[in-house]
């Protein structure tokens, strides 16, 4: 009879020891369980995060992309004015140019003039 009280004293130790181990292993899930869906939360919070970003980038980006469309039409519009004022600035570049040459000739000639006068001066005042 004592072979039986052993193995029953074995089968209760065994039995003990696999209770001690389901129940570990059964707080090892739960605490999974919970890690897992504080994850989950996190993550999600953050895709939300993430999303909300994205989405007021892409308000930014398309107010930037509209405001560029107009300063294009804006500057197609402008640009056979400011061509013309362009063309128009250089001709009365070359115009004053050409004024500026033709009044220094009329200068130096007027001062040669006044050389030829100022020796016909000097030569009446000698007589």
């Amino acid at each position: 009879m004592r072979l039986d009280d052993e193995q029953t004293e074995r089968q209760l130790l065994a039995g003990q020891l696999n209770m001690r181990a389901h129940a570990y292993t059964r707080h090892l899930m739960e605490i999974e369980a919970r890690m897992s869906r504080e994850a989950w939360v996190r993550a999600t919070d953050a895709s939300d995060l993430v999303h909300g970003e994205v989405m007021s980038l892409r308000t930014t980006v398309l107010g930037q992309m509209s405001k560029i469309r107009e300063l294009h039409v804006a500057d197609r519009r402008r640009q056979p004015v400011i061509s013309e004022l362009l063309r128009i600035d250089h001709k009365r570049s070359t115009e004053i140019s050409e004024l500026r040459t033709a009044l220094q000739g009329q200068v130096t000639a007027l001062q040669v003039q006044v050389i030829a006068l100022q020796a016909q001066v000097t030569t009446l005042q000698g007589q």
